[in-house]
């Protein structure tokens, strides 16, 4: 982050060691931007009142699959079909359309809702968080419109929710779009080593529904850090008990298209 590169080395070694970078990070950025986090709360609560009116009935299954979505129809279409495919067929799959309006071609599934905000916020968060209001489901998972699961996703996920998990996290596999593999993440959790390190990925989380379970609905700039996954996860996890379960059932495309990813020629398998 820009401020902190800024700081002496001592300075830094010792905010490092008691209170992690990432959480230094994050209080400064909650400082610097409360403005636009106010302005994106009162957003969230204009759009989900919006959408409850047309829904009517809230949303309930065993899990409710929340995808947000931006401008990616054959993506997203894949996405959905991943949700929908799982071996748990007790689910509601709420895609969130960011202001687009590229959401046809979609399987038809009662299971399937789809969610339009009125315009573009950019902010993958306050899309996440009106699904969240929007549905009553006991288990929340989250799938991005350009990833896949593998079919035993919430199988596996909820299985080790009910011996007593309050989020779980599988290992993800990172795709080049040729297939070929980038590698995989696979990591047990320490809240102690999360201050520090961002291997938790949102695809790969799902978690018991709480009071108040909500993502950071702020649109941070890519030059924002930590993400929206970090802030997330860390703080639910001061909430939570967390369980990572070691088999790769989610598949994570590496792409130039990210709209919130620069990843580099290496990384997506293109020559310089």
């Amino acid at each position: 982050m820009k401020d902190y590169a800024l700081l002496p080395r001592p300075v830094k070694d010792l905010l490092r060691q008691s209170v992690g970078k990432n959480v230094v990070g994050e209080n400064w950025w909650r400082l610097r931007f409360a403005a636009e986090r106010f302005e994106a709360d009162r957003a969230e609560h204009t759009e989900a009142l919006a959408l409850a009116a047309q829904l009517g009935q809230a949303a309930s299954a065993r899990v409710a699959v929340v995808m947000p979505t931006y401008r990616r129809p054959e993506r997203l279409a894949n996405a959905v079909k991943s949700a929908l495919n799982q071996t748990v067929r007790d689910t509601v799959v709420l895609v969130v359309d960011d202001g687009g309006g590229q959401v046809d071609g979609l399987p038809e599934d009662p299971r399937l809702v789809v969610l339009k905000l009125s315009r573009n916020y950019g902010s993958p968060g306050l899309a996440r968080n009106v699904a969240i209001r929007l549905s009553r489901s006991p288990y929340l998972a989250f799938l991005d419109d350009d990833n896949t699961w593998r079919p035993d996703h919430l199988e596996r996920s909820l299985a080790a929710l009910e011996s007593g998990a309050g989020m779980v996290y599988t290992a993800l596999r990172r795709l080049r779009e040729d297939g070929t593999e980038l590698d995989v993440l696979s990591r047990p959790f320490s809240r102690a080593q999360h201050r520090d390190g961002e291997w938790v990925d949102i695809n790969a989380v799902v978690l018991r529904r709480f009071a108040g379970v909500r993502f950071d609905p702020w649109a941070r700039p890519r030059w924002v850090h930590p993400r929206e996954d970090w802030e997330f996860v860390h703080r639910v996890s001061a909430k939570l008990r967390v369980r990572h379960v070691p088999v790769a059932t989610v598949d994570y495309s590496v792409h130039s298209g990210s709209y919130f990813t620069d990843w580099d020629a290496t990384a997506i398998g293109v020559s310089t």
